[in-house]
């Protein structure tokens, strides 16, 4: 099942399921549902039934007419692991990184989170934008000390993230959550696509491309460290709950990899894109 929120016209975001190219009210669906996805999430068992029942063969609104939002509007946490593709290892280099033997995490602030087609503030502190088109992996079923064999079992569902980073911020001290933390960096979607649909998180063909040049194209088996291990690793120093997000690291082929480095500017256009997860595209503007 693929879980959205959404927009029609003006009126505010709700949530919705999406079936095929039609969005369905989450409430149209299953009356007194949850308006928060993290309750959905954390009341999963109960509320996929229901909606499984109810999801009629026709109505709901069609896909071009709705406006995709974030799926969850605001995270409980947003962690991310840096360094965790081999060639993302090679490529950083010369910024002094190299091939770590424990697990990098770093935090993204929730006011970071954006819409998959919102656009990325270019922001007035830096002009050295970056993009890192990554797996991201929402919790379902919480918890501590979670065993790595234990790990699946506690993962909701997978969306499309890029990891938006201001290269001088996020260089400049050796904590990269403020570099990674600025207003918009964190798009993600299009939709939290539940785990028994993903046969295999690492097996996923990951692609970033900017302008319509393929910049990253990689696969989620060259991840150094899993995302088993990963579940594994942050369940030991906290509880992980339902709608947390887990951005699982970027593959080679960032801006700042490049000889020169090219960083975004306005209007450029960044296209995520993970197979079987989604796609989502976001253009850079001027910080207002």
């Amino acid at each position: 099942m693929r879980l959205v929120r959404f927009s029609s016209g003006t009126s505010p975001a709700v949530l919705g399921v999406l079936l095929g190219n039609r969005v369905h009210a989450l409430t149209d669906l299953v009356p007194n549902a949850p308006s928060d996805q993290r309750d959905v999430i954390a009341d999963w068992d109960r509320l996929s039934t229901a909606i499984a029942a109810a999801v009629p063969s026709t109505g709901g609104l069609p896909l071009d007419q709705v406006t995709l939002r974030a799926p969850i509007a605001r995270p409980g946490k947003i962690l991310g692991i840096g360094l965790n593709y081999a060639d993302h290892i090679e490529e950083s280099k010369d910024a002094g990184l190299t091939i770590p033997t424990s697990q990098v995490w770093f935090a993204k602030l929730p006011t970071s989170v954006n819409d998959p087609d919102g656009d990325i503030e270019l922001p007035k502190a830096s002009p050295m934008l970056d993009y890192e088109v990554e797996l991201v992996a929402v919790i379902g079923r919480g918890g501590r000390h979670i065993s790595r064999e234990e790990a699946p079992a506690h993962v909701f569902g997978y969306a499309v993230g890029n990891d938006y980073t201001v290269r001088d911020w996020q260089h400049r001290t050796p904590q990269w959550t403020v570099g990674k933390s600025f207003d918009t960096h964190c798009p993600f979607g299009p939709a939290i696509v539940t785990a028994d649909e993903v046969s295999d998180p690492h097996a996923l063909d990951i692609r970033c491309f900017v302008n319509g040049e393929l910049r990253q194209n990689s696969n989620t088996r060259h991840l150094v460290f899993n995302l088993w291990d990963q579940i594994a690793e942050l369940s030991q120093a906290m509880t992980l709950e339902p709608g947390d997000l887990i951005f699982t690291g970027t593959p080679g082929g960032i801006g700042f990899g490049s000889k020169p480095y090219r960083p975004l500017k306005v209007d450029d256009v960044v296209r995520s894109e993970i197979d079987g997860i989604g796609t989502i595209e976001n253009r850079v503007v001027q910080e207002p």
